[in-house]
């Protein structure tokens, strides 16, 4: 296909930080499971304009300490230089050595966006601040940002990351593979050969994942969304459908040469290991 077949693969899950002490004995299980597989990290959200910050940082520091890399994610929105600066410091500190910065979203009821209002401005202040002791991951949008004015500055916008200092992507969930493709193909034209990694979705529950799509602008194929609305209440249905939807298109994405797999947990272990074994990836994962 293209360079990012040439990039050794690397499979990462992503939590988000628990909001009561049952949630977090809940994700340590969870975490204990995914970590079987030998992950190359997990990864930590943030809320809009820092809102789960203390809460990142104590998933984050309690994770890592158990032996397997993880990123916080940070975002500028909000946040002034000196609070970015703190939690810079207090990561490196650590042994933190990746990051996954974003613009983040603006809280309602925030006015101020902060003194950095975008990505790559944050990816440029941690090279600033750290030089090259953090590996740095930003955000792609195979189906574009909700909010880009369009396509074009969409992929102008990423390639300003990429020359920030970024050392890989992420991308948001899809289910359309020919749009991570198309991504893939224009990226690569503009100059752009870092490792662009799918965020895989497991679809578990047809209500969530239209919030979560409605939110981002990802696109559920209407095939998908009218097997999934035919299911109803029928949870079983639903997620064994899901699971072989999902499974399929990773398995295609793979086999195609992408430099590994995102999966997006929502604290969840068995949908992200039952994919993981239809892949048979601890056969891969073994030959890394």
């Amino acid at each position: 296909m293209n360079s990012q077949n040439q990039i050794q693969r690397r499979f990462s899950f992503e939590f988000f930080p628990p909001k009561t002490p049952a949630g977090m004995e809940k994700l340590q299980t969870v975490r204990d499971e995914l970590a079987t597989k030998c992950p190359d990290f997990f990864s930590v959200t943030y809320g809009a304009g820092g809102s789960t910050q203390e809460r990142t940082i104590d998933t984050v520091l309690k994770l890592h300490n158990q032996g397997i890399d993880t990123a916080p994610h940070l975002s500028c929105i909000g946040a002034t230089r000196n609070d970015l600066t703190e939690l810079l410091n207090l990561y490196k500190e650590n042994n933190i050595n990746r990051i996954v910065a974003l613009r983040g979203d603006l809280p309602s009821g925030m006015g101020a966006h902060g003194e950095l209002r975008y990505a790559n401005e944050l990816v440029e202040f941690i090279r600033e601040h750290s030089g090259d002791h953090f590996s740095i991951e930003v955000a792609a949008y195979p189906e574009f940002h909700p909010q880009a004015t369009n396509a074009e500055a969409d992929l102008i916008n990423f390639k300003k990351k990429v020359d920030a200092g970024a050392n890989s992507a992420i991308t948001q969930y899809f289910y359309n593979i020919d749009a991570y493709f198309y991504f893939i193909d224009r990226v690569e034209a503009m100059g752009i050969d870092i490792p662009i990694v799918p965020g895989i979705m497991p679809i578990t529950n047809y209500a969530n994942l239209v919030r979560f799509s409605d939110m981002c602008g990802a696109e559920i194929p209407r095939w998908i969304r009218k097997q999934l609305e035919a299911y109803g209440d029928d949870v079983e249905s639903i997620c064994k459908f899901g699971e072989e939807v999902v499974s399929e298109m990773c398995s295609t994405l793979l086999q195609e040469g992408v430099p590994g797999i995102h999966f997006y947990t929502l604290n969840q272990a068995a949908p992200s290991l039952k994919i993981w074994e239809n892949l048979n990836l601890d056969a891969l994962v073994s030959k890394a």
